[in-house]
């Protein structure tokens, strides 16, 4: 775990919640209960769902970026294994989202997704303070 699977992932994933927007904007658009959807706008499984779609998506770039990040710097930089997975552990906040959402699950990924991206987040950013520049 160097970076290449959090770009791949990260790549899989933006895909997926790519897809699941379409799906949000068919909901809203063209549904035959668009209008019950409409009116749940800010509350309920609706603002859910804009949630995981929206964290999906973020910490896909995320993971990305730290990727692209952790192979190009990863004779610099220390501990590049546990920052790739805990980036990668962060992707189950939307997926945790989603579980909540349709299948009525309680939001445990939801806080192990946020709290692992976060430290992945801050390490990465404390490792990259380390680097000695010539």
């Amino acid at each position: 775990m160097n970076g290449k699977n959090n770009i791949a992932i990260g790549f899989l994933t933006m895909g997926f919640f790519m897809a699941y927007g379409f799906l949000l904007i068919y909901l809203r658009d063209f549904a035959p209960d668009k209008e019950a959807w409409v009116n749940s706008y800010s509350i309920g499984k609706h603002f859910e769902s804009r949630l995981a779609h929206v964290h999906g998506n973020l910490f896909a770039f995320l993971n990305i970026l730290i990727g692209y990040l952790l192979l190009h710097f990863q004779s610099q930089l220390s501990n590049v294994k546990v920052i790739s997975w805990l980036a990668l552990t962060g992707l189950l906040m939307p997926i945790g989202i989603l579980s909540e959402v349709y299948f009525g699950l309680p939001p445990a990924l939801v806080l192990i997704g946020a709290m692992a991206m976060t430290a992945s987040v801050i390490w990465l950013g404390f490792s990259f303070l380390r680097i000695k520049t010539p």
